[in-house]
């Protein structure tokens, strides 16, 4: 899940501007946290925009990313003091003796694991910073098997916003692999300026897809049983229909010390 540095200089850029109307899942994590009451951990935290606003709530929290250019973009928007950050892959850290009441990771981080080793791994470590009574909580997307069984899907528009008075518009083609269950995503940014293109920078990365009972073997596998499967972070319950997979879970008791 290394990615190169421009890959980190260019996603750093552009993600505040792309996700900047994605909020139901970070009001979704920041009741949790509230819920739980800290100390907080944010595996992949980026550039704050889901645990920015924790930390401002006054809890304690970690937030962990391998990218020094998101963790950049986050430390320039001056967070509090009890918001501490910490540069590890999220399938091999060690934060000593801390514990936390809650462990999460917004908008699909885990779907950068690629492997079964990497996956409990990133479980594991989650399992040894977990305070006894503590949860952990992440999303994944849930597969789309019509739109999956095409190998490829040219390019198409995301979205759009404003950036210094431009128009962005931030165009995605896809390639798919069935057989490791992964996808080569490549994210065209595109500077319009009075309806003239004066730009266009590329990133590139791979994600990995799940299925439903393949993620609750790894939680029972790893030490946790699963509180609560959402359909979506307004907690509404998982069905065939749902576009997300919002999974809460926590240790099981055997697991426990």
């Amino acid at each position: 899940m290394a990615y190169p540095p421009e890959y980190d200089a260019i996603h750093a850029r552009w993600y505040d501007g792309s996700y900047a109307s994605r909020g139901a899942d970070a009001t979704f994590y920041r009741d949790l946290a509230r819920e739980t009451g800290g100390p907080v951990l944010e595996l992949g935290c980026g550039t704050g925009r889901v645990l920015l606003p924790i930390a401002q709530d006054g809890l304690d929290c970690v937030g962990l990313d391998t990218s020094l250019a998101m963790l950049d973009a986050l430390r320039a928007k001056q967070p509090p003091a009890n918001l501490h950050l910490v540069v590890a892959p999220m399938q091999d850290f060690d934060l000593g003796r801390d514990r936390f009441r809650l462990i999460f990771a917004a908008f699909r981080p885990l779907q950068h694991l690629y492997t079964v080793g990497d996956q409990l791994a990133c479980l594991a470590c989650v399992r040894k910073h977990l305070a006894p009574d503590g949860l952990f909580a992440f999303d994944v997307f849930q597969p789309a098997l019509a739109r999956l069984a095409r190998d490829e899907e040219p390019e198409y528009e995301e979205d759009r916003f404003v950036e210094g008075g431009d128009e962005i518009v931030r165009l995605a083609s896809l390639r798919r692999d069935i057989a490791t269950q992964t996808q080569d995503v490549t994210i065209r940014f595109e500077r319009r300026r009075d309806g003239r293109v004066v730009g266009s920078e590329c990133e590139q990365f791979r994600m990995r897809w799940y299925y439903r009972y393949e993620l609750e073997h790894l939680l029972a596998r790893a030490g946790f049983e699963v509180v609560a499967l959402y359909g979506g972070f307004d907690r509404r319950p998982f069905d065939r229909d749902a576009q997300e997979m919002v999974f809460v879970a926590r240790p099981t008791p055997a697991s426990l010390p």
